[in-house]
Parts: structure tokens; sequence; C-alpha cells
């Protein structure tokens, strides 16, 4: 029979992939969970791990028991929620994970209000500049620049927002507007690096930099940043010209936008979750709380309002 405490230990290092990491939210030391694993192993008379220097990576026994685990977790956790009767009261932790620019910006002051709502409830926000894994339990719900698409989870279109091209007064002072895309080679530019972006859908600049259009001697970055709050950062220091969404440019007054007619930038925002954290009473009321804040700020996400407002009571 197999014992509840080596599947969770299983769980935990399949879904982190190394064992430092496990160890640490499982509270264990290395050595001890490197010596249960091995143990696991002999009694199941199977190896469930294939070790290297990159980590833990499941074999194919390992794949098939993880489908058999991760029932029994999902069982484990809705009995404990449905015994103690948890899934009925506005209490309770909460871990959203959302992108950084959305999730300072728009998230974070929205939430202010839901906390007042529902004092009874712990937000945990994960504002970070990559894609939260629902599948490793890293969070419960995910805001995300892309429809995500593992099996198991409820997906929905949350919010549109809009981009556009920034720079600051004093950039633009001493630089000039440019006229035409035809220009932008000879404007400095503030983006993303490329090799660590995480979303294509954040490949705002490329499309604007056809060698063919921006013309000589071709555009140069002056800085280049895995964060957008950075980049916005640089753009209000005058570094140079960026895209950057309406709601995080648009608060400030040095700012002003460039090439409206021709860099118009439309993106959307996905809100996920597992399904049976979704069932649970204070994630749908957080679900339906952010779908209703954002609907009313839809101009401010737009770019059509300056301000963020906050939902009526």
């Amino acid at each position: 029979m197999l014992d509840w405490q080596d599947i969770q230990i299983f769980l935990e290092v399949a879904r982190s992939q190394r064992l430092t990491d496990a160890a640490r939210r499982l509270g264990l030391d290395h050595s001890t969970l490197s010596r249960r694993t091995r143990r696991f192993e002999q009694k199941l008379n199977t190896q469930l791990f294939e070790r290297s220097t990159h980590g833990y990576h499941l074999t194919e026994a390992g794949q098939q028991l993880l489908a058999h685990a991760e029932e029994m977790a999902r069982h484990a956790f809705e009995a404990g929620e449905n015994l103690t009767d948890k899934n009925h009261q506005l209490s309770g932790q909460i871990r959203l994970g959302v992108t950084e620019g959305f999730g300072t910006w728009v998230i974070a002051p929205l939430l202010s209000l839901f906390c007042e709502r529902h004092p009874g409830i712990t937000l945990d926000l994960l504002a970070l500049p990559r894609v939260v894994n629902l599948s490793r339990h890293e969070a419960d719900l995910a805001i995300t620049v892309e429809r995500p698409v593992s099996p198991g989870m409820v997906i929905s279109r949350l919010c549109d927002y809009r981009l556009r091209l920034y720079g600051s007064r004093d950039y633009l002072a001493r630089h000039g507007k440019p006229a035409g895309l035809t220009e932008l080679g000879r404007h400095r530019l503030i983006g993303y690096v490329d090799d660590l972006i995480f979303s294509e859908q954040l490949s705002y600049l490329e499309p604007l930099l056809d060698p063919a259009v921006v013309g000589q001697p071709g555009p140069h970055f002056s800085i280049r940043s895995t964060s957008v709050t950075t980049q916005h950062a640089a753009t209000l220091s005058g570094a140079g010209l960026a895209v950057l969404p309406c709601f995080m440019a648009e608060t400030s007054d040095t700012l002003d936008s460039v090439l409206d007619d021709e860099v118009e930038i439309v993106r959307h925002f996905w809100i996920t979750a597992r399904q049976e954290q979704r069932r649970l009473a204070r994630v749908r009321l957080l679900w339906d709380f952010l779908r209703e804040a954002l609907e009313v700020n839809h101009a401010f996400l737009m770019g059509e309002a300056r301000e963020l407002v906050m939902p009526a009571p």
C-alpha cells in the first residue's frame, strides 16, 4: 500500500524538478528528501526520476504515477475543504499570479477594495515577469497575456488593454518627435531582452522595426530589460522611446504618446484556475470581483481615461 507522505514527497519533487526547491517547500533538508525519494523508488522497485545536473525529471513510470498522485492530491484537498466547511466560508488564503506591470499598476490597487470587503481572506499577490505555473500549484489563480492551453483548467478572457509608443517630454524636446515609422531608425529605443521574453505577445517592437521601413542607421536600443516596470522607469528618465501599456504610461504627466496613427497595439488578459480551486467560494469571489472591477475600468485599460476607478459597493 502506498504511503500518503511518500506520495506528497513524490508530487513536490515532480512539480519542482529540483530537490532544493522541493525540500524548501516541504520543510525538509536536502539529504533527507533525497533519501526519502530513493527509499520510495526502492519500495516500488521502480525508477521514478532521471537525475542530472539540470534537476529531477520523471521517467515513463514516474509519469504514470504522477497522474494517479495528482488525482489523490485533488481528492485529499477537496475532502479537507469539505470536512472543515472552508469552501463555504469567506476566509482563508488565495494566491494570485499576474504579470508584473498589470499586477503592480492595476491589480494591487483594486485588491485594496477586495481586502476591505473580505477581511478574513489573505491574498498572496505574485506580480512576476514570467508566467505562474498553476500545474505546479504555484498559485490558485493566474492572469496571463496569452490563453493557457493546459488541460483541467477553467479559462476566461478577462479584459483587453492598449499599448502605444511613448517618450518623455524631455527626450522628445531633445530629439524631436518622430513623424513616422521611417524615422525610428534615428531614435533610441527601450524594449525587452529578446531571448528572455516569456511570451510572444510581448514582442511589440519587432513588427514596427522592418529595416525596409525604419531606414538608416537602423534601430538602436539604449536599454533592454525583462521588466516592463524598468522599461517604464527608463522611459520616464528620458532614455528613449518604448511601447508601454496605456494603464502605466497615461498616469504620468511627463510621458507623451507618439505615432498614434501607426502604433496602436491591443492585447488581452486571461484568467485561469484549476477546476478544483475554481469551485472554492473564496476563489470564485475573487474571480468575479476581478471581472467586475476590470469591466468598469475598460476606458482606463484602453488609454481613454487616466485614473483607475473602484467598482461600486
